[in-house]
């Protein structure tokens, strides 16, 4: 039996009608072949009573099964991804992340991913402390321990972590604090506005300077004071100076990959461990 939810997104529905091994029940009830089945399980984007899996298990009658027929692809790993880190100690990395490539797994695929290819490169696990957008490039940490990501994030909550972004727009915003509260919705584009609404987010970012380029661009350089998803995006975009090709919030679409001229320029902050302090920059 198959559900419709979700199946303009290719996501599939289903109890199993037998008891045996996923891939002959899903062969059986979905428009698959084989290789479809061996690649949608090698990224994860099979589930068991929704639970991730990657092999191909028995299950019983009645079992529910997910299945995200058309995962979202990120054919990115040039396997330059040790070139990429710009610090590495015991307890962190620091690294320059692509543009057009996840923080981490998405719910269709594992494998596409800054984090796996760097669990690769560096060989041990690692543990994200926080997110760039897909198309946003630039620096990020991952944690070599729980005890670092733990650390880390209190660190963030609190605010004690320095982030610059520069942004390239066609339209100059003003100078000064922006203040946005943000709906708390899991949907993108992320919807602001300037009044607060029960039970929106506030949004502050900073516009430390705006220089006008050769080509009547605006480089635009931002001190990050909240960490919202989208956040620096959507506040320009509500401003009406979207970042320059961020179809998304109101600028042209310009390349097929996704990519933004936003990148994370800049980062300061002191090891919440040992209390060294560090300060990285592009």
């Amino acid at each position: 039996m198959q559900s419709a939810r979700g199946f303009e997104y290719g996501v599939k529905h289903i109890i199993s009608p037998q008891s045996g091994l996923i891939g002959d029940v899903l062969l059986s009830t979905c428009d698959l072949t084989l290789a479809q089945f061996e690649e949608l399980l090698a990224l994860g984007a099979i589930y068991l009573n929704g639970e991730r899996l990657q092999d191909n298990f028995s299950v019983s009658e009645g079992a529910y099964l997910r299945v995200h027929t058309k995962p979202r692809r990120f054919p990115k790993n040039d396997g330059l991804w040790r070139e990429r880190i710009i610090f590495e100690n015991q307890h962190f990395i620091i690294v320059n992340k692509i543009s057009g490539l996840p923080v981490h797994a998405s719910v269709d695929n594992i494998q596409e991913n800054l984090q796996a290819y760097l669990e690769q490169t560096v060989g041990q696990k690692l543990f994200v402390t926080h997110r760039l957008d897909v198309p946003t490039k630039g620096l990020i940490v991952y944690a070599k321990t729980t005890e670092f990501q733990t650390a880390f994030n209190k660190l963030l909550i609190s605010r004690e972590m320095t982030k610059i972004y520069r942004a390239k727009t066609m339209r100059a915003p003003s100078l000064g604090m922006l203040t946005h509260f943000m709906e708390p919705s899991p949907r993108a584009p992320k919807k602001v506005d300037r009044e607060h609404h029960e039970g929106w987010q506030e949004c502050l970012l900073e516009i430390l300077s705006v220089e006008e380029q050769a080509d009547k661009t605006f480089d635009v350089k931002i001190k990050l004071h909240t960490g919202r998803t989208h956040q620096i995006r959507a506040q320009l975009g509500f401003e009406n100076c979207p970042i320059i090709g961020d179809h998304a919030y109101g600028a042209e679409k310009i390349w097929t990959e996704e990519k933004i001229e936003l990148e994370a320029n800049e980062l300061s902050f002191t090891n919440p461990i040992t209390n060294e302090h560090h300060h990285f920059k592009l």
